[in-house]
This record gives structure tokens, C-alpha cells and sequence, in this order.
């Protein structure tokens, strides 16, 4: 884990020294941070590269799980595909099997925060707990046109909050308490966003067997109905017709998601032994996956809905050109044309692909654009920044401040 020093040569001292001011604000609070997994999925990356960086900034940011089983699991994916618009047949049995494990771990999980951070559904029944402390809910899917049953059941237990922090403007809902924007950021010193030596690059190609002797164009995420991977494949089929390519299709599956071994093999029935789709099961190994981006030519995320899109922004820091739905959180990334180009269809991804595979200078011009923006925007220290106001916020409760 780098330590908060090294950032310097990327975002300057200045914004180092504003951290530690801020930092010596908040000493003596206790952040609690509740999800449901270590492992997989964005929501436990941020965290596993926050929390070190808060405690050295002496911060003392502490990280706890919920627990839950298979039933548990498969009603909160559910929720999470009907809060994305998703078609979702959830039942009162549904509601039941979610209750009945959340009022078990509103028994079993220790409250001891001075602020209680809980991220997304699966852990919200918790606010239960609430006494005399503060309590944000950080919703970080898209829940622009969410299903209003669930919605609606969710928002009995989300206006107990003090707080609750959305990743995108469209993601507001009406609620009576407050309401941030805090989109997610991306780590530039981690193994997976880290500079790589070329050797190594070429070890990971050789180990999951794709040759380099055509364009490689890659879509990494979970293997998720979401993330659209069917679609990825139609508009390889439609670029195919032109342009001579590999597809790469890499990611894997999150703890608390049922679904990804279903899907991942409706993607290969879909790939249909065609040689140039490499579809990779990867385990948790973040210099495959930076490995896997720094030798692609394209970098794909074609997802149907999308909270914000890391993928994107780890892409874009490594100055490739991308291809991506203009959905959620990703439009806050690409400005479509200048740092990468934005698409709503497969036919509409397939026309961007062959774009930037017939154009190597404009696609090196996306990447540096790219690359700056996610400077400005999208790293871990402004994540930080933007963390530890909101928690001092929570001090002051008025909703207006009159100029």
C-alpha cells in the first residue's frame, strides 16, 4: 500500500498538506464502514485503498461486513438489477428472507462508530442501530429509474439517515435529508493502475494465450447480465466485418453475486468457439487485469446501466482510447470526442470501435485527454478529500445557508 507521500509527484504538495489539515479536523471520530464484501466489485476496492490512507493520515477509519447467505444474496441482486430499471419478479417471501437476515445482523454487528458509513442496500436495515451518532448511506449503483416497490421499501429505512451520498446528479432522489455527490476514484498506486514493465505485460498475454498479432480490443468487469458482455461480442461480430481483431472478455465474479457463473457461461455459449474471443476467469490479481488493459488497443465498457464505471476510469488513467454506453456515471468521464467516445448501442460501439482501430493518432489524442481528466477528477486523494468533508459536515445540520 503506497503511502500518502508518494502521491505527490502525481497530484502536488499542496493537495497532500489540505489532506492532513483535514485529517487533524476529524481526530479523535471513529468511521465505521459496513458493506457486505471484501471481495470483489468496486465498493471494496475504494475501501481496501481508503481506509490504510486514512489511518495514516490518522484518521481512524475501521471496516466491517454484514453477514449473509445464498437466499440473502440472491434477493439483494434482485434489488440491485431492480433499483438499475431491470425487469425483477421479487416476492413478499423476498422482502421476508431480506428482513429476517438483516435484523439478525442488526443483532450480531457491533455499532461502534462515531460515524457509521454504510455502502449500498444489502446492510441498510442497520440504521436501526442508530443512537446518538451519525449515519451516511452511500448508494453507489444507478438508481436514476429505479423499480418503485423496492425503491419505495428501501427509502423507509434511508430517510432515518443523517446523510446519504450519490455518485452521479441523475442518481438524486427526493428524500428529506441530505444529499452529496461523491463520485469514486481510482488509486494511480495500486497494482492495478500502476506503470508496468513491457515484459511483464507480455508474460500475462502469454500465460491466458492471446498473441498480439492483431488489434486487441478488451472489456474487463464482473460477469454480469449488466455489463452487457453478450453486446460486447455483437459489436466485435459488426467491427469483425472490418477490421481483423481480437476481443479479450476478462473479469470475475463478486461474493455477493449469485449470478456470474450463470453468465459467464451464456458468454461462451455466445462466443460459440469463435478462437479470437479469449473469454478469462480472472482471480483476484490486479496486475493481470492492469496487464490486460495496457496491452489493448480499445478498452470496451458496454454496460446497460452503471453506478460509475471504474473500469473507465483505470482505462483512461493508462491513455487508452475507450469505448463506452453513455449511462450513470460514465458521461462524467468521457466527454464524448474528446476523451473518449460514448455509445448507446452495440452497432453504436461497434461504429466507435473501427473509429479508433482506422485512426491511431485520434485515438492517442482520446487517451491523453482522457488520461488528464481523470487526473483532475477521478484519484483517490480527491475521493479523500471529499470523504472527510463530508464527515466534518456532519457537525452542521442546516440544509440552507442563507448568503
Amino acid at each position: 500500500m503506497a503511502k500518502i507521500e508518494e502521491y505527490v509527484p502525481i497530484v502536488g504538495q499542496s493537495i497532500i498538506d489540505d489532506l492532513r489539515l483535514l485529517a487533524e479536523k476529524l481526530k479523535g471520530k471513529v468511521i465505521q464502514n459496513i458493506n457486505s464484501t471484501s471481495v470483489g466489485g468496486g465498493v471494496a476496492e475504494i475501501l481496501n485503498r481508503l481506509i490504510p490512507l486514512l489511518r495514516e493520515l490518522g484518521v481512524d477509519g475501521r471496516w466491517d461486513l454484514i453477514k449473509g447467505g445464498e437466499q440473502f444474496f440472491g434477493v439483494t441482486k434482485k434489488f440491485h438489477n431492480a433499483l438499475h430499471g431491470r425487469p425483477a419478479e421479487i416476492s413478499e417471501r423476498d422482502f421476508d428472507v431480506f428482513m429476517d437476515t438483516s435484523l439478525k445482523n442488526v443483532e450480531e454487528v457491533n455499532i461502534y462508530g462515531d460515524i457509521v458509513f454504510v455502502h449500498d442496500p444489502q446492510p441498510i436495515v442497520l440504521i436501526k442501530k442508530k443512537a446518538a451518532n451519525k449515519w451516511i448511506w452511500r448508494c453507489h449503483v444507478d438508481v436514476s429509474n429505479p423499480d418503485k416497490r423496492v425503491w419505495d421499501f428501501l427509502r423507509g429505512f434511508i430517510v432515518n439517515y443523517d446523510a446519504a451520498v450519490f455518485s452521479a446528479p441523475a442518481f438524486s432522489q427526493h428524500l428529506p435529508i441530505r444529499q452529496f455527490l461523491i463520485s469514486p476514484s481510482i488509486d494511480p498506486l495500486s497494482d492495478k493502475n500502476k506503470e508496468l514493465p513491457e515484459e511483464l505485460i507480455d508474460a500475462v498475454l502469454a500465460k491466458y494465450n492471446v498473441p498480439k498479432d492483431k488489434p486487441i480490443v478488451t472489456q474487463i468487469s464482473r460477469f454480469d447480465r449488466l455489463k452487457d458482455p453478450l453486446g460486447v461480442i455483437e459489436a466485435y461480430r459488426q467491427v469483425k466485418k472490418y477490421v481483423d481483431c481480437r476481443l479479450v472478455l476478462a473479469g470475475g465474479t463478486a461474493a455477493d453475486d449469485p449470478e456470474g457463473i450463470k453468465v459467464l457461461e451464456e458468454v461462451k455459449e455466445k462466443a460459440d468457439k469463435d478462437s479470437d474471443i479469449h473469454i478469462l476467469l480472472l482471480p483476484q490479481n490486479d496486475i493481470e487485469v492492469n496487464a490486460l488493459q495496457r496491452a489493448s488497443d480499445v478498452v470496451v465498457q458496454k454496460s446497460l446501466k452503471e453506478g460509475f464505471g471504474l473500469t473507465v476510469a483505470e482505462a483512461l488513467w493508462k491513455a487508452k482510447p475507450v469505448v463506452a454506453s453513455n449511462v450513470g456515471g460514465i458521461p462524467l468521464q468521457i466527454k464524448h470526442k474528446y476523451s473518449g467516445l460514448l455509445c448507446h448501442s452495440a452497432e453504436g460501439a461497434a461504429f466507435a470501435i473501427k473509429q479508433i482501430l482506422n485512426s491511431p493518432e485520434y485515438a492517442k489524442k482520446l487517451g491523453e485527454n482522457g488520461h488528464e481528466h481523470i487526473k483532475s477528477n477521478f484519484l483517490l486523494t480527491r475521493h479523500l478529500r471529499d470523504y472527510m468533508l463530508l464527515f466534518l459536515s456532519l457537525d452542521y445540520q442546516e440544509d440552507v445557508i442563507h448568503l
